[in-house]
């Protein structure tokens, strides 16, 4: 247990284990608000004209495709995860709040077709088995003695796979890379959270002393899980979803 040094014994373990807990508090809040603002988003494509220009949606054939704007939607997360950490550095904590919340956003954008694609049932179920698996892997990641280091290291070698094999699949439109893809990303992400959550943990004892430090990592952190939770339910989705409209 970490003590601060100005303190001593149980008054000093109280005073951090309390802002421990203020601390990943703080992180769930922020990722709370992330996902809110990403279904909102969705929401809004999917009920108003942005719809039509993001979308080029047959109604008979049920398909839908990206336009022109839409693929810079979709682009537009991804460069900005790249840019997140650098920003970081120099921007205030203020600043990447608002930062994380705009990516939320686009996020919803880009992710909008799930809600005209799958049903309402569909949707509830997965985010629900999603959010019980988050929490275990999220759980075990907070109070394991493991070292969870070499496997973050790994998932995030398979991010990369997963990543270069979906835009491989952008092209090829392979049902079984589909499939395999989708998998892999679930054994990553559930992986990662377990491994995001130790590291986070790890972030608040050395960055004790540091309140602008803490809060900046309390915002990426929100980043890594929302990334973490996301994806999941995406993965999931794309397997257990079945009943597309």
């Amino acid at each position: 247990m970490y003590e601060v040094k100005d303190l001593t014994g149980e008054k000093a373990i109280e005073t951090v284990d309390e802002g421990l807990r203020q601390y990943m508090i703080k992180i769930f809040n922020y990722m709370g608000l992330g996902l809110c603002i990403t279904a909102f988003a969705a929401w809004l494509v999917v009920n108003t004209p942005l719809l039509g220009m993001m979308y080029n949606v047959n109604e008979e054939a049920r398909t839908v495709s990206l336009s022109a704007i839409g693929w810079i939607v979709l682009l537009a997360p991804l460069f900005m995860v790249f840019g997140f950490n650098a920003i970081l550095m120099k921007a205030s904590a203020s600043a990447a709040r608002w930062m994380f919340f705009a990516f939320s956003f686009l996020m919803g954008m880009s992710c909008a077709n799930i809600l005209w694609s799958y049903s309402g049932e569909s949707i509830t179920r997965v985010f629900l088995i999603t959010a019980a698996t988050f929490s275990g892997m999220g759980l075990y990641g907070y109070t394991t003695k493991r070292d969870l280091t070499g496997i973050g290291s790994f998932m995030y070698m398979g991010l990369w796979g997963v990543i270069i094999a979906s835009i491989v699949n952008i092209f090829m439109h392979s049902t079984g890379l589909y499939y395999a893809i989708s998998y892999i990303s679930v054994a990553v992400f559930v992986g990662l959270t377990a491994y995001d959550m130790q590291k986070l943990k790890s972030l608040y004892y050395a960055s004790v002393n540091d309140e602008e430090g803490r809060n900046k990592i309390a915002i990426s952190g929100a980043l890594n899980l929302y990334l973490d939770f996301i994806n999941l339910f995406l993965s999931l989705l794309r397997l257990l979803g079945g009943d597309r409209r």
